[in-house]
């Protein structure tokens, strides 16, 4: 029977059997290749969720949001030390934590109370403490007009000169001048203060640990030392001064001022408006940098946003769009 097939029969037996085999081993393949994509898509994703800048920055935001917050429970990280000129562990009392009105994101100074806080420093706190970083021009438009600083500032006598005899001279005070000093240098500070040195006002709500709170705590803390505490002579106990002993005694007494605006000079009153003034004094640009971030917030918020469409508006095309492969056709069959 096989001596009757023609040799064209045997080819075509041939060529089909070549092709199923083939087919076969191609599919054969093509299982192991998918079997072995799929195992590499799974850890391509892992890899891919790993390496991702979504992942990065939100592990870096989990991160900072973790020390902000135990930062705010405790006051500081156990791995980093303190920068402050005095410290808690310097046996002060810890101040309370008052409500100022300046503290919020979008709140600002109350200028009534800074010009109130400037009157109490002039009239009882510039006995002994300077002011060296506030020029009179520095409260036009802050808590007095240009007319009445300037009244104020000419009622104060700096020298000045040489004139042109060579001769130093005095003259009132312009916008200009800073705010004068009670003592000509710290000599003299010292000499008229037992030996302690009062501290410049100007930076001293930033320069301690507690800021306003600190402040007000201190002007308003003064107690009787209690059982068991001596206090040597010359000094006074405040429990919120670190040690319990400062040199500086009470100066702020009901009525000791007499507000302008009518308002009752009490002590916390008289307390809390001066540290206004000290903190403006310390953060003048205080209101300015609030103001401008907002605006800074606003205008890069509205930027990200136009960003981020036009992103998606030039690319969601390309990302989008599906590619289908179609193999060729085998036209021999």
């Amino acid at each position: 029977m096989l001596s009757r097939l023609s040799a064209g029969a045997f080819k075509k037996a041939a060529s089909v059997g070549a092709s199923r085999s083939s087919t076969l081993l191609y599919g054969a393949r093509s299982g192991s290749v998918r079997f072995a994509s799929s195992k590499a898509s799974g850890s391509s994703t892992l890899d891919s969720v790993m390496s991702s800048r979504a992942t990065l920055a939100s592990v870096s935001l989990f991160t900072a949001g973790t020390i902000a917050w135990y930062t705010h429970l405790y006051g500081s990280l156990p791995f980093l030390g303190e920068v402050h000129a005095s410290h808690l562990s310097d046996e002060g009392l810890h101040p309370s934590k008052y409500p100022w009105s300046h503290n919020g994101w979008f709140d600002t100074f109350d200028h009534a109370s800074i010009r109130r806080g400037y009157q109490v420093y002039r009239e009882v706190c510039a006995a002994c403490h300077s002011l060296d970083r506030i020029a009179w021009r520095n409260l036009v438009g802050v808590s007095h007009t240009a007319e009445e600083t300037r009244a104020m500032a000419e009622e104060v006598e700096y020298t000045d000169g040489p004139n042109a005899e060579g001769e130093m001279f005095q003259r009132p005070g312009k916008l200009s001048d800073y705010l004068p000093a009670p003592y000509p240098n710290e000599e003299a500070a010292r000499s008229s203060n037992g030996g302690a040195l009062p501290p410049d006002l100007s930076l001293i709500v930033k320069a301690r640990h507690g800021g306003a709170d600190y402040i007000f705590s201190l002007l308003t803390g003064y107690v009787d030392p209690p059982a068991g505490v001596e206090i040597r002579d010359g000094m006074n106990y405040n429990p919120y001064f670190p040690g319990g002993a400062i040199s500086m005694a009470r100066v702020l007494f009901d009525g000791l001022v007499e507000y302008d605006d009518g308002t009752p000079a009490t002590t916390s009153q008289m307390a809390k408006d001066v540290v206004t003034f000290l903190h403006w004094a310390a953060e003048p640009e205080h209101d300015e940098r609030k103001k401008y971030g907002i605006k800074a917030v606003i205008i890069f918020s509205t930027l990200f946003a136009i960003s981020v469409y036009v992103k998606r508006f030039k690319w969601g095309v390309i990302k989008n769009r599906k590619i289908i492969y179609n193999p060729p056709v085998d036209k021999t069959h």
